[in-house]
């Protein structure tokens, strides 16, 4: 069966194309995956509450958040090198995955945490928007009022990259002490520019929901599950990022 292909770097095209599950052998459904996916979400919510007291929990906000900076550091690295590990040992992923979603817990509490503290409201309402633009385009998934069609996927694969390869530009230049304004001021551009990111992250649910469902359907062996909800997990956290920026920014102007 053909699996398609996600702008997601943990559910590409090669995803399942070596996870067949042997006879008899467990394999991965999409209820299955739904369940990890839940569990994920609340690994991540306990490392958030965690860096979130350190910030809050200090005798000033000044302090608690330079306290906080080496749990941000820790949450960033640790995440990253278990996503990594995640991504080219799948198998791995029933522990590497829960261990993915608290570090990026630790960081997601920090930073919010921080942000909260300049733009009092922000973050409730970066939740908000998050998990309402995640129910909304699973329902109009399921429904069928998007397709993911394959013109569909190759858009939104080419959008993702052309994004990814401007933070990667913007990143290499502060290295040499040039500061990319529109990326990260709170001008019409930069907001703008936001705002095409988040419809971006939002529509690579669209095919993570798909590929999930394609992975269940080729049979992959249970591992898997966790492998499918690590993926989605990569742009939910994304998209909220993604949500809090636009929104800080637009906060800032006021």
């Amino acid at each position: 069966m053909n699996i398609g292909r996600s702008a997601n770097p943990a559910l590409n095209k090669k995803t399942f194309a070596n996870s067949r599950s042997l006879a008899g052998e467990e394999v991965m459904t999409v209820q299955g995956t739904v369940n990890k996916i839940f569990l994920m979400l609340l690994l991540v919510l306990a490392g958030a509450i965690y860096t979130w007291k350190i910030v809050f929990g200090a005798v000033d906000l000044q302090t608690g958040s330079q306290q906080v900076t080496i749990w941000l550091a820790v949450g960033g690295i640790g995440g990253f090198i278990a996503a990594l590990v995640t991504i080219f040992k799948k198998s791995f992923a029933p522990y590497s995955g829960p261990v993915y979603a608290v570090l990026e817990g630790l960081l997601l509490g920090g930073l919010s945490a921080m942000l909260e503290a300049q733009f009092p409201g922000v973050v409730v309402q970066a939740v908000a928007l998050t998990f309402g633009t995640l129910f909304t385009l699973l329902f109009l998934y399921k429904s069928g009022l998007i397709k993911v069609t394959q013109k569909f996927k190759i858009g939104i694969i080419a959008a993702t990259g052309g994004i990814f390869l401007v933070y990667l530009i913007s990143f290499i230049l502060q290295l040499f002490g040039v500061h990319v304004g529109f990326m990260y001021n709170n001008s019409a551009i930069s907001i703008g520019f936001s705002i095409i990111v988040v419809i971006i992250a939002a529509l690579n649910l669209v095919l993570d929901f798909d590929f999930i469902e394609q992975g269940a359907a080729a049979g992959a062996p249970k591992y898997m599950e966790w492998y499918a909800a690590f993926g989605l997990m990569v742009t939910l956290i994304w998209l909220y990022i993604e949500i809090l920026r636009l929104l800080s920014k637009i906060a800032s102007r006021r």
